[in-house]
């Protein structure tokens, strides 16, 4: 038996038994192994295994969080990996069957992906504070000094809580009351950029081509999303598609530039899902969304 199964078989005993600190205490224990898990999941090359498997993680993440409800690693590791779940296995599904054959199936699959974001926004919020005490309301009304006390070891806390937020966004763009934070959104991005740009081999120049293809009303720009583009290229070493399809989808879509969509998709699935083995899943996630993008070409193009 693995340690951290023998963890959470104590945690299961024991939360039987009715000892309160003994109970807090291996819940603790089991908490944190679990949100330091690693890449058990990302670096898998069985997208149908691990669609199968999180959900039932997802709910031992929340039903631990019943028992230790700030501890803020395993807060963020519940809003990142339903922010994950949300995107490789409900908005990537929808994409793959396509709005205009499966209006009605897209259009629910969507909506429940908006719901997992939006579910994993708050848990990200209760970690953000966890960690800054009362930041909730000031994200909202003045974001940019609300995380001025961050630092560099906060940048993980950032990413994930600006990713499950403008993943909402993006999917609620009809939606005022949630575009309407998309300032803090783009605070937290900003702030994790400045304090650690590099973070994890271009992550973040990855998020901001998809937040520089929003519109120009919502802070978008086209231009600053290629830099980020160019950016996120050279740091993962050319090993990740996600920049590709981002830039394709964002930037492409828009301009309707079907050469340059076409070219950059292509490149994203000649991406070897080999040479980043720590994580093959999330390599394997995006090459089936540049798939899905090039069957449905038409439906994206007016010419």
């Amino acid at each position: 038996m693995t340690a951290p199964l023998r963890l959470l078989v104590l945690a299961l005993v024991l939360a039987l038994s009715g000892c309160a600190l003994m109970k807090r205490k291996a819940v603790g224990m089991v908490a944190d192994t679990l949100a330091s898990s690693g890449d058990v999941f990302t670096r898998d090359d069985d997208l149908e295994l691990v669609g199968q498997a999180i959900p039932f993680g997802l709910k031992l993440y929340e039903s631990l969080l019943d028992s230790s409800p700030k501890n803020k690693d395993l807060l963020l590791a519940t809003c990142s990996n339903f922010t994950q779940y949300g995107v490789a296995y409900v908005e990537t599904e929808a994409m793959v069957l396509g709005e205009a054959e499966h209006h009605d199936e897209v259009a629910r699959l969507n909506a429940r992906a908006l719901k997992l974001y939006l579910r994993a926004r708050g848990y990200c919020l209760r970690a953000m504070d966890v960690r800054f005490p009362g930041i909730g309301p000031k994200l909202l009304t003045d974001p940019v000094p609300a995380l001025a006390d961050a630092k560099k070891t906060d940048v993980p806390l950032l990413y994930w809580t600006a990713a499950s937020w403008g993943s909402a966004i993006a999917l609620g763009i009809d939606k005022p009351d949630l575009v309407i934070d998309m300032p803090a959104v783009r605070a937290l991005a900003d702030r994790a950029l400045a304090l650690d740009p590099d973070w994890s081999n271009g992550a973040l120049h990855e998020m901001f081509v998809s937040l520089d293809s929003l519109p120009e009303a919502l802070g978008g720009s086209p231009a600053k999303a290629r830099e980020h583009f160019e950016r996120a290229v050279a740091l993962e070493k050319g090993r990740s598609p996600g920049p590709y399809v981002a830039l394709a989808l964002g930037v492409s879509v828009p301009a309707q530039d079907r050469a340059e969509f076409e070219s950059l998709l292509k490149k994203a699935l000649a991406v070897d899902p080999e040479q980043d083995p720590h994580n093959r899943l999330v390599t394997l996630v995006q090459q089936r969304r540049a798939r899905a993008l090039l069957d449905h070409i038409d439906t994206l193009f007016t010419k």
